[in-house]
């Protein structure tokens, strides 16, 4: 990553549905290095954006509320350390989910750009999402598994030569999501985030579960589109707002309502 915004690698998908042990995915690939600011503190994607001219309003709190707000913004303000034995088992985890039948040669390897990462080392990646980044993506493989899998190797539609690398976008979707949200107000201050906290003190894992939703709608969204790399941020903009209408519809009382739900559960 560079002063001038960041770099991330884009994978060329050359063959698809080739075997590796039991899993269907490209082993043929070709990495390119492009350049732009959709990674870690030099985001630039609409997550990171706002308007002065912007109404910002604040919504009370009950104490259940405000109790599970905290909660929340403690997991979020947890940086990723390398050095710490939860975070480098949760980084194994990750992986032996990935890629079971494959043995992790280092928590420093080239293996990981198999995964999306931009380089050798994935924890230079979770500056932008931090811990919980991390989490996010481990509550989606071991909750919903079958889309993990779809996700990573890109199992779905008619994809793009130039795709999005996994890992990276998962952790730019922990960041959209804490942005769109408002999560590290003290309260909310758009409508959007009150109703997540109202879905947030009726399920503690509902920010995960919303994660594994838009992962899911992000794709979608790029098939639909029939996007490439340079189109992920118009994706995710795409993404955000699809999120922010089917939260505030008046027949959603719960996440598992929400239209893109089934996208995680249809076989």
């Amino acid at each position: 990553m560079d002063d001038r915004g960041g770099s991330f690698v884009a994978v060329r998908r050359i063959s698809q549905g080739l075997e590796r042990g039991n899993t269907c995915h490209s082993t043929s690939a070709e990495v390119v290095a492009g350049s732009t600011a959709w990674l870690g503190r030099g985001l630039s994607c609409v997550c990171a954006q706002s308007r002065e001219s912007d109404a910002r309003p604040s919504f009370d709190l009950t104490p259940s509320q405000e109790e599970c707000l905290q909660r929340l913004q403690n997991r979020i303000d947890i940086a990723y350390d390398s050095s710490t034995p939860e975070h480098q088992e949760a980084l194994r985890a990750l992986w032996n989910a990935a890629f079971p039948e494959e043995e992790l040669r280092g928590l420093i390897s080239e293996q990981w750009k198999e995964m999306g990462w931009q380089g050798k080392d994935p924890s230079t990646d979770f500056r932008g999402g931090g811990f919980i980044s991390l989490e996010n993506l481990l509550f989606l493989a071991r909750n919903f598994p079958k889309s993990f899998k779809d996700l990573l190797w890109k199992q779905e539609g008619d994809r793009s030569v130039w795709e999005y690398p996994f890992a990276v976008a998962g952790v730019n979707i922990t960041f959209m999501l804490i942005q769109m949200l408002d999560l590290e107000a003290v309260k909310p201050r758009t409508i959007v985030g009150a109703v997540f906290l109202k879905f947030l003190s009726e399920n503690e894992s509902a920010f995960d579960l919303l994660y594994c939703i838009t992962f899911k709608l992000m794709d979608h969204q790029w098939l639909a589109m029939r996007a490439s790399y340079m189109d992920f941020n118009t994706v995710m903009k795409a993404t955000r707002r699809q999120l922010e209408r089917e939260l505030l519809l008046e027949d959603v009382t719960r996440l598992e309502d929400m239209p893109s739900y089934t996208l995680l559960t249809r076989y």
